[in-house]
């Protein structure tokens, strides 16, 4: 690192101790020929990068060396992984080729180093549609050997282990990807241990100040919450030693990102987050008594302590998609504190940390789980290979895919189906076969008819009604779940649309040619510009459907008329500037510059939040406050276009108002809104732009929009409120 003198021999130590770290994790004997391979790698990968370091000044080998020891000892791969992972930077950043590899290493890892390769470049293009595309082209290679995303997923791992050495910016991009598409893809795979440190470290860097608040009072909470896990074990040990179990029990607080999700989709204070932390119980048991040992374990946790009768899952009898397995049920424990307990034996665990890895240890007890997981991959693969499929909805739906729980139903004849829960009967119609989903009329549901958009619920038995003449409609878009439904609809549309437009276009040319007019892109232009269009498309598809009356249609009249026009007119009308903006709150760029900036409307920034500039097209830079729901997707698909941004401090409680609105909720009851209009105007005098309450079945909700300095000014309102009177709940919502 330049100005620091390297000392090459403390260097040297280093890999050779993690390389030999390596060689102790790999949890397999090692045959003479394979402890050859893993050191000609090592020495290939070691060569190739000898002259490279990354940001954080440290030799790079030690980068690919960690990803390997992930690969080996946290997901339990083995030592095809292990040499792959050594060598999946070379082919990219260094002179070594695939012929070479495929030379001395095989076919195999050829063909994974090829992949991961592939991958690399998919999130660095400039343009949103070409990332979507190698997206595609990425879950492709997923289908021929998924150790190339878990290799991906290892190397994705470490980076954020090591994000510190980055610049904010490079943070925020590679924490967004992170969380927009690899950990959804971890939690897809079985990978729990790994989709769950994902999660927490892309939170570290995208709500930096939420996530330290909830890991300091973890940590402040920690003795009181072991003590606690002690006494509440404690009886169960007793009755499981009797019963002859070889158990373990570990007590283990829920992750931060989960904490923070409940926080915001509650509304309610880390103190209130009831299940901070869950119990789980680990047997060791042989295969054929694992579901009945289970339930054992089950029957005593009751014994000791009330079931919430609503919170039973059952994935022991009917695994996830991916291969979990487990017993979940929340009880009542000690002091009337509810507790997640999760029951599964030695084997299910490992499945549920290494993921798929793991299915192959077991491979011969558990092929049903290699099946589920086969079926969810050929179902990804054929919304893939559709030729006509849009890369960015794909994209979108697939996001959404990869974190749906799932719900069991069964045909007509028996057979189980996996759906994402909240499916519909369309969903399950197209599951069953895309020509059966656009005829679908409704269905049989246990014997009960019901309509397409009906809702499934767990062991829902449904035979498909259909009929020739139903066509599918736009609103179906609005209630199925499933990517393979959406994409089926869409390209149905698709095609009427296509269809309209080719017959809108030939009217329109024939309507030129009897008015003698030149068809061309500049008389395009001027009808678009007539009917307030944004495309050509849209101008013929309106034309075939008579949207635009075509017999009233004078061709020449318009166009005279466009033509005439001042080119004023054609220019919008200047908004009017929203009030309470200042033009000099905010610096932009690595050097603190002020450029032309606008807050964006969903989250409406205010001095106190962490920011950042997003570069539209054709509206300058957007302000998003770093945790704004759309701040993940934007950082994930556009990090090309994200500036840095910060509050310049001449602005901080200046005298500036932003605008920002907090919702109100709680129990109806008389006065209760002039008690909090009387706190907003009289005593903290901050002025109160708009006002609006809804009164239903006692209780009470409404949004009131304010002008503030700064968060803390927010935060002092929001406690002035919530202490004025107990019935009320207060909490900052994003403006739409």
């Amino acid at each position: 690192m330049t100005g620091h003198l390297i000392d090459t021999e403390k260097e040297n130590k280093d890999i050779v101790k993690e390389y030999r770290n390596l060689l102790r994790s790999i949890r397999r004997v090692l045959t003479k020929e394979d402890r050859n391979k893993i050191r000609e790698a090592f020495e290939l990968s070691l060569e190739a990068h000898k002259n490279m370091r990354r940001k954080s000044g440290e030799p790079y080998i030690l980068h690919p060396l960690a990803v390997a020891q992930i690969c080996a000892a946290e997901m339990g791969l083995g030592v095809t992984s292990v040499i792959c992972a050594l060598l999946h930077d070379t082919v990219e950043d260094t002179d070594i080729t695939l012929d070479l590899i495929k030379l001395k290493f095989g076919e195999r890892v050829s063909i994974i180093i090829d992949g991961l390769t592939k991958i690399a470049g998919v999130f660095d293009q400039p343009d949103r549609s070409i990332q979507a595309e190698n997206f595609k082209k990425m879950l492709l290679t997923l289908s021929d050997d998924v150790r190339v995303i878990l290799i991906k997923l290892a190397d994705r791992m470490h980076n954020m282990r090591t994000l510190d050495s980055m610049s904010p910016k490079s943070q925020l991009k590679i924490a967004s990807e992170t969380a927009y598409v690899y950990a959804p893809l971890a939690h897809r795979l079985g990978l729990y241990a790994v989709k769950t440190e994902l999660e927490d470290l892309a939170t570290k860097y995208l709500q930096a100040d939420n996530y330290n608040f909830v890991k300091n009072k973890l940590n402040e909470t920690k003795v009181q919450r072991n003590k606690y896990i002690r006494s509440y074990i404690e009886p169960l040990m007793e009755d499981m030693d009797k019963a002859g179990f070889v158990y373990e029990i570990k007590g283990r607080p829920k992750s931060i990102h989960s904490i923070l999700n409940k926080m915001k989709k509650q509304n309610i204070p880390f103190e209130e987050v009831y299940d901070l932390f869950a119990i789980r119980i680990i047997v060791d048991t042989e295969y054929e008594n694992e579901k009945s040992d289970c339930w054992k374990v089950y029957s005593i946790v009751t014994d000791h302590y009330t079931p919430n009768p609503d919170r039973l899952r059952d994935w022991v009898s009917t695994p996830k998609a991916n291969g979990y397995e487990s017993l979940h049920t929340t009880v009542m424990g000690p002091k009337g504190r509810w507790v997640e307990v999760q029951i599964r034996t030695k084997r299910m665990d490992e499945i549920a940390e290494k993921g798929f890895a793991a299915h192959w240890k077991y491979k011969d007890t558990a092929q049903n789980v290699d099946n589920s997981l086969e079926s969810w991959l050929s179902r990804v693969r054929e919304i893939l290979e559709n030729p006509d499929a849009n890369a960015l909805e794909f994209l979108d739906d697939f996001k959404l895919a990869l974190y749906s729980e799932e719900i069991f139903v069964f045909t007509p004849k028996g057979d189980l189906k996996k759906l994402p829960s909240e499916s519909t009967v369309l969903d399950f119609a197209f599951d069953i076969h895309s020509d059966l989903g656009t005829k679908c009329i409704g269905a049989k549901l246990n014997n009960k008819l019901v309509p397409i958009n009906h809702r499934l619920s767990n062991g829902d038995q449904v035979e498909i009604l259909s009929s020739a003449k139903q066509k599918p409609s736009e609103d179906w878009l609005n209630f199925v779940v499933t990517a393979k439904a959406k994409s089926k609809i869409r390209d149905y549309f698709k095609q009427i649309r296509l269809h309209a437009s080719a017959m809108g276009k030939e009217i329109l040319e024939r309507k030129f040619k009897n008015a003698k007019i030149p068809f061309n892109s500049d008389a395009l232009q001027d009808l678009m510009r007539h009917f307030k269009l944004k495309s050509v498309s849209e101008l013929y598809y309106q034309v075939a459907n008579e949207i635009i009356d075509r017999t009233k249609m004078d061709i020449e009249g318009i166009l005279h008329l466009e033509r005439i026009k001042p080119a004023e007119t054609h220019v919008p009308a200047k908004q009017k500037p929203a009030a309470a903006i200042p033009n000099d709150a905010i610096l932009l760029g690595d050097n603190d510059t002020t450029m032309e900036y606008s807050f964006a409307k969903c989250c409406n920034p205010i001095p106190g939040d962490e920011i950042f500039g997003f570069v539209t097209v054709g509206e300058g830079v957007k302000i998003h406050r770093t945790n704004c729901s759309n701040a993940v997707a934007l950082m994930s698909n556009y990090g090309y276009r994200i500036i840095k941004a910060k509050w310049a401090k001449v602005s901080l409680n200046a005298g500036k108002a932003f605008l920002t609105s907090i919702k109100i909720s709680g129990i109806d009851s008389v006065g209760i809104v002039n008690i909090i209009t009387n706190i907003i105007s009289k005593q903290l005098q901050i002025n109160m732009r708009s006002i609006s309450v809804t009164s239903n079945e006692g209780m009470f909700e409404g949004n009131i929009f304010l002008e503030v300095h700064d968060t803390q000014q927010l935060d002092n309102i929001m406690k002035a409120i919530e202490d004025a009177s107990e019935l009320i709940t207060v909490s900052r919502v994003d403006l739409s």
